[in-house]
């Protein structure tokens, strides 16, 4: 084959992958714009669902527990310590994570831990999994990630503990607190990380 005519068949192939890549790309606005009459997401007890990394760039964590909450939220927070020393490392974490303890040392057992770390798909996907399946937790797919909660009485004291995560573009947030929800509060977490 003549030099001229290889070039020719090679732009062309080219050109057929592109196209063949173009037409398989989502479209950008389809995930966040539900088509009209379509139901909104709701608590099931199935699998984790699994939603497409943002196109959008990588998010950052925060590193101020307080500047990411909402003034509402901060004011359910009103006189509760945060990160007191007694409770270990909590603030910037090695590796650009950040842990925020909302806890009085004195009390038994109100308080609220939010650990906030990158984690890749697979292995978050799978850890959600795992907690619908082995311990009954009920996820759903609220703005654009992956959230699983469940709560159950406390052991010792007649007070609600419960666990939050939600999963998004490779960062997980995972709070547990006993006798301490702030309306709001995981929402105000994901509206600072995914603006």
């Amino acid at each position: 084959m003549a030099p001229r005519v290889k070039r020719v068949a090679a732009a062309a192939a080219s050109a057929l992958c592109l196209a063949a890549l173009v037409a398989c790309a989502p479209d950008p606005d389809a995930a966040d714009s539900p088509a009209p009459g379509t139901p909104t997401a709701t608590p099931t007890r199935t699998a984790a669902p699994s939603p497409s990394p943002s196109a959008t760039g990588r998010a950052e964590i925060p590193d101020d527990c307080r500047a990411m909450l909402t003034p509402g939220v901060l004011s359910q927070l009103e006189g509760v310590p945060l990160n007191d020393p007694a409770f270990g490392a909590s603030g910037p974490q090695p590796g650009g994570g950040l842990i925020c303890v909302w806890r009085d040392p004195a009390a038994d057992t109100t308080g609220l831990v939010t650990t906030i770390s990158y984690m890749s798909r697979g292995p978050a996907l799978d850890m959600l999994n795992q907690l619908v399946a082995e311990e009954g937790f009920t996820c759903y797919t609220p703005v654009g990630g992956t959230r699983c909660e469940k709560t159950w009485p406390n052991e010792t004291y007649p007070v609600t503990d419960g666990r939050t995560l939600f999963w998004r573009d490779d960062i997980l947030i995972d709070t547990r607190y006993s006798n301490l929800a702030p309306t709001g509060y995981t929402d105000a977490v994901v509206g600072a990380i995914f603006r």
